[in-house]
């Protein structure tokens, strides 16, 4: 699994990593810090095969959580949004109609799904040609398409 972690400038979060297996594991193609027209960047955006886009809001501890407003504006985003959060995190002070993932640095859990909300289809549409196109510029570099270089395995698709 390709997870781009060693380049951030910031700390990753622990449940951020989990998470990221998880979702991969569920058959979902996952981009971090995915940026959204609203002006707000998901900590996790997910794509499952049947189209379906999840987004997963990732707390590193409570004070993350409280000093944290934003959220609530990721739900016209998603089908389903998540927290992901440690194993020691309260999970009674999240919102009830929100998914709960508990991760930590090498795996996570399912702890409760969240409420399915369907987005309208010209949204889906935007938000999946977003992801292609978001997905596509960070796996190119200049250095990557040199003339007569013919070695394009890496980018194989499964």
């Amino acid at each position: 699994m390709h997870l781009p972690l060693e380049n951030r400038s910031r700390p990753v979060p622990r449940p951020l990593r989990g998470a990221m297996r998880l979702l991969h594991a569920l058959g979902h193609s996952t981009l971090i810090e995915f940026p959204l027209k609203s002006g707000r960047r998901a900590d996790i955006f997910a794509l499952g095969q049947a189209g379906e886009i999840w987004i997963v809001e990732v707390k590193s501890g409570v004070p993350d959580f409280r000093c944290d407003r934003k959220w609530p504006e990721y739900r016209e985003w998603c089908d389903r949004l998540f927290f992901a959060v440690g194993p020691e995190f309260p999970q009674d002070i999240l919102p009830p109609d929100v998914g709960i993932l508990i991760a930590d640095e090498y795996e996570a859990i399912v702890l409760s799904d969240a409420e399915a909300m369907p987005l309208p289809s010209a949204r889906r549409k935007a938000l999946t040609l977003r992801f292609a196109h978001l997905a596509a510029r960070r796996l190119y570099t200049p250095d990557d398409f040199l003339i007569g270089d013919a070695d394009i395995s890496r980018f194989a698709l499964d």
